[in-house]
């Protein structure tokens, strides 16, 4: 499938033609969840704690004697029944992340970049390379291109003047292709690709 390439100033730089293995293919929900879950749950801190019994600054004193009081039989008041007592069973630190297969994980990134295709929200940049660092500059790009919520992809490496411009817009991402995600990619209304990015994901892909 063809797709007009596009500069900076919104004029035309020809055209390129995007593989329909990748870029071609029905959009699969149950796939792309699968991926985002992965990618959301490996982010995860994890890092979330509650004190145990053991843990607890209390008193160790045994409250009543075992037997004779009428009452339950209790030990100290750092058990879990009482107020400033330990938690029994809780959160402890941990890892959330799970695995998926290498090959669910790729696939996933097809059906991403397809969905952006089919919904028309594909762009195709010649090249990424902003002559100056200045926010105003990617700014005035932006809405002259319409883009709203995007994520750039470049090639190897990013255009450090782009990077930095667009570190001060909340709703423009910039990635190197080695970078690409689907949680990324589904985020962002517009997906920019370079020719650049557009030959590595191809061959990342194929």
């Amino acid at each position: 499938m063809k797709l007009d390439v596009l500069k900076l100033d919104a004029k035309k730089a020809g055209s390129v033609d995007l593989d329909e293995s990748i870029f071609g293919l029905e959009p699969r929900r149950d796939i792309l969840f699968r991926v985002v879950r992965y990618q959301l749950a490996k982010r995860r801190a994890g890092t979330h704690k509650v004190k145990t019994r053991r843990e607890t600054s209390y008193s160790t004193k045994k409250i009543v004697r075992q037997k004779g009081s009428g009452g339950a039989r209790h030990g100290d008041r750092n058990a879990p029944i009482f107020r400033s007592g330990g938690v029994y069973k809780g959160p402890t630190p941990r890892s959330h992340a799970h695995a998926l297969p290498k090959k669910i994980r790729a696939l996933g990134l097809c059906h991403a970049l397809s969905a952006k295709m089919a919904a028309g929200k594909l762009v195709v940049l010649d090249n990424a390379d902003l002559g100056d660092a200045k926010t105003k500059s990617l700014a005035a790009i932006a809405s002259k291109m319409g883009w709203k919520k995007a994520l750039i992809i470049d090639g190897d490496t990013v255009n450090e003047n782009i990077a930095r411009a667009a570190g001060n817009i909340d709703n423009i991402d910039v990635l190197p292709s080695q970078g690409a995600n689907v949680y990324d990619i589904l985020r962002r209304d517009t997906l920019v690709l370079t020719k650049a990015a557009v030959e590595k994901l191809e061959a990342r892909l194929k």
